[in-house]
């Protein structure tokens, strides 16, 4: 089901003034690809891209193309594990949130 254009509005002016937000926003969407479900994953990576720093300032900071990374987290998209976590890396960097790995 696509999004609304609201929807994704109301996801970004959250983003932009809830930093509890983006940090659960990014968390969420790296869990869910570690724990197999990574259609899920990918779309809530893309949100984030989308209401945080955008796919074109993340291309210019990944050294991949914007249309590539687009289809990379698009539904049929099939990311590499390199380009992956270079994107996860730059949207660290990029936001100042800091994802860490704890063993359940």
């Amino acid at each position: 089901m696509a999004l609304t254009r609201d929807f994704k509005l109301t996801v970004k002016s959250r983003a932009a003034t809830d930093a509890a937000f983006r940090a659960a926003l990014l968390s969420d969407a790296v869990e869910l690809l570690l724990a197999g479900d990574v259609e899920t994953g990918k779309s809530v990576l893309r949100d984030f891209i989308n209401a945080t720093i955008g796919f074109e300032r993340l291309a210019e900071k990944a050294g991949v193309p914007a249309k590539s990374l687009m289809r990379m987290f698009g539904p049929k998209g099939n990311p590499r594990a390199d380009n992956l976590f270079n994107v996860i890396r730059h949207l660290q960097e990029e936001t100042g949130l800091q994802l860490a790995v704890a063993a359940a």
